[in-house]
């Protein structure tokens, strides 16, 4: 299985490549987890294309604690998923159930502060700093005083697609999604501002009126955090050399958080924005004997060598400070004086409090440094460490786990508990059990002698420290989520497309697959702090004869789906899955019987799993959240159109036009979803 990561030399050339993607960056030679999976079922004396052997020596006799056993076994009494499913759809539309209801909220551009500036193609960089942000990701409903039907809604802006963020400008043009317009070596200034000011997380308070209708309410609690909000760094990296630039030589500040995918939600009701693929808005041009000569710091994380960057910031006309420092090549005389140092402020997690508009967000540098798809939480104890989850969202690297080293207190509780603590790294074993390496000074090989200087060493350099510890390589882990009734922890594993016909093995028996699968585990004793754990494959995605559902049985017109991206448990302990079939992949060759992207609801008490909803064309179903009663959840949709030909987009002809329908370009937007009788979604 050693071979395959080169099967792409230009990662860009993947068919499930997406903008923002990381090219290869991990050059260890730990085990990938098809390693693990292929030893494991071998010793079970699975055989090489026994698809139905494999299956079964998945999903029987689950490594799963009796205790987690036990738990499962009186949720699959409950009857948790109660709808109808609906088909999978290539239409332009949002298809819900039968007795169910949908409306669109708070679409890019939507005004939410300041002037309240009205939605137009041709609004400029500072309207756009007042408006939500594109490409809706990650989001949590934050209910006032315990309200379901008023609250802080609080989302991700994961990128922009330029040619519909400019679309004004850019109409008539032969322009790729991820594309920008550069003339003479240089971009407009208002064009880089409204880029910044797309990203970011808005916060913006919703309310449903005495007609069933959500509305966006003007508030003192809306705001923009985007890629010029000024941040504090708090935990170990903080005032170390690492972070020293010229807009803070004490190395404590920096501006701007970018690409933030998915999200989490401390015990203590903060909000945190995880910063996924962030390297590509760098570029570094330092060379040495005319090759490049990028620290590892860069090199690990797939900073661009030389070049333009993903948009081309730092080529801004205006020469502006904040656009500049996109260049991260050593200019000066020391850090202190050029942006060779800007790369290391982005990777974190971001917290933000949003009932406090006029607090500084803080990046927790504990939490280590790499693609973070999002962070979700174990349950919350007093007097026991608060234990938070993470997957680094490329193909290869890993998932992790911070435990923090004070216990958690309600009463006092706050940010600073992700300050202090350990990080470790997941190390899944073939025999179904597993092991947490920590990411420490001293520990699994992270001394001086080996290049780890200190904590802020490992820290800034999260992915090498994991790689020298010995952590399993996995197939770009994404969201987690964990069981409210087991404790179980659950974590999809998007996909992986780069693996030929002599590469297949019993665990993946499907070449160039890009279909993806959900692990599971349950920590030692039921205790999240645990170092040790066990684990196994949840559902595996594809159509009707490669897919298997949670027992083990074959997916059906149903369910069959691809590329699980999105997760999240209601508090009843439905699974909630949604999808993200790549833009270059939607509706072509193997992904074409799975339709447009979708979300999925699974019971994993009785193993049962039905379709919910399908989205418009060109998306990624994405972001979930709901109101305290269980009554309204709120999703996204993202990216809708993306999969517009250049050509198309030159003629006026986008692919969709959801959700204003007639001409309009379409336009990421949140789904407020409710039964037409008022009870439970999903039961």
């Amino acid at each position: 299985m050693s071979t395959y990561e080169l099967d792409y030399p230009d990662h860009t050339q993947s068919p499930d490549h997406q903008p923002g993607d990381e090219p290869r960056c991990n050059l260890s030679a730990n085990e990938t987890f098809h390693d693990v999976l292929e030893t494991r079922l071998k010793r079970r004396d699975v055989l090489v294309g026994g698809l139905a052997t494999a299956v079964g020596a998945l999903f029987a006799g689950t490594a799963l604690t009796t205790v987690a056993r036990v738990a499962t076994a009186q949720a699959a009494s409950d009857g948790l998923v109660g709808f109808q499913p609906v088909p999978v759809s290539s239409a332009d539309t949002v298809v819900v159930p039968k007795g169910y209801k949908v409306q669109v909220l708070a679409p890019w551009g939507t005004p939410i502060s300041g002037a309240m500036p009205a939605f137009a193609a041709s609004n400029s960089g500072a309207d756009q700093a007042h408006q939500m942000g594109m490409h809706h990701d990650g989001m949590h409903f934050f209910p006032i005083d315990g309200s379901s039907t008023d609250g802080l809604l609080v989302m991700n802006h994961e990128y922009v697609e330029p040619r519909f963020l400019h679309a004004a400008r850019y109409a008539g043009q032969e322009l790729k999604s991820d594309q920008v317009m550069v003339i003479d070596g240089k971009r407009a200034d208002d064009e880089v501002l409204k880029e910044m000011n797309g990203h970011g997380i808005s916060v913006v308070r919703v309310k449903r009126g005495t007609d069933g209708a959500w509305a966006v309410a003007s508030d003192p609690h809306n705001r923009r955090v985007t890629g010029l909000t000024p941040m504090e760094i708090s935990g170990p990296v903080r005032g170390t050399a690492h972070l020293v630039t010229k807009y803070s030589p004490d190395g404590t500040r920096t501006r701007g958080t970018l690409n933030n995918c998915a999200h989490g939600v401390t015990p203590w009701n903060t909000y945190l924005a995880a910063e996924e693929n962030w390297a590509g808005y760098f570029r570094n041009g330092d060379q040495q004997d005319q090759k490049p000569n990028l620290p590892r710091e860069h090199a690990r994380y797939g900073v661009k060598a030389g070049g333009m960057s993903r948009y081309g910031w730092e080529l801004a006309e205006g020469r502006a400070d904040a656009y500049i420092r996109f260049d991260a090549s050593s200019t000066g005389a020391s850090a202190a004086e050029d942006y060779r140092n800007e790369p290391n402020a982005f990777g974190w997690v971001v917290e933000i409090d949003p009932f406090a508009p006029n607090s500084m967000p803080v990046k927790r540098t504990h939490l280590g440094r790499f693609a973070h798809e999002g962070v979700v939480f174990g349950p919350a104890i007093a007097g026991k460490p608060v234990v938070a989850y993470s997957g680094d969202d490329a193909r290869f690297e890993y998932i992790y786990k911070f435990v923090s080293a004070l216990p958690y207190d309600p009463a006092t509780a706050s940010g600073a508990l992700l300050d202090e603590g350990t990080l470790y790294a997941a190390r899944f074993n073939a025999d179904g059990s597993g092991e947490w390496l920590a990411l420490a000074p001293g520990q699994n090989g992270l001394t001086p002698e080996n290049g780890f200087a200190d904590l802020a060493d490992i820290l800034v350099n999260t992915r090498l420290a994991a790689d020298k510890a010995g952590a399993t390589k996995m197939d770009r882990p994404e969201w987690g989520a964990v069981d409210p009734r087991t404790g179980a922890v659950y974590f999809t594993l998007t996909n992986n497309s780069r693996r030929t016909e002599d590469q297949v093995d019993p665990a993946n028996p499907r070449a160039k697959s890009q279909y993806g699968h959900i692990i599971r585990w349950s920590e030692a004793r039921g205790d999240h702090a645990a170092t040790s754990f066990q684990w196994d494959i949840f559902v595996l995605g594809g159509d009707e004869q490669a897919g298997r559902g949670p027992n083990g049985q074959k997916l059906t017109a149903d369910n069959i789906f691809a590329c699980p991206d999105g997760l999240w448990f209601d508090s009843e302990a439905r699974l909630w899955i949604q999808t993200d079939i790549g833009e270059s992949a939607q509706n072509k060759g193997d992904m074409a019987v799975m339709g447009n992207n979708q979300m999925l609801c699974a019971d994993p008490g009785t193993g049962e799993m039905r379709r919910f909803l399908t989205g418009p064309v060109g998306q990624e179903i994405t972001g979930i959240t709901g109101t305290p009663d269980g009554r309204t959840i709120f999703v996204n949709v993202q990216h809708p159109g993306a999969t517009t030909a250049p050509k198309d987009w030159a003629a006026g002809k986008p692919v969709s036009h959801w959700p204003d329908g007639g001409s309009a370009i379409p336009r990421s937007a949140t789904l407020v979803i409710f039964r037409e009788d008022g009870g439970v979604v999903g039961s």
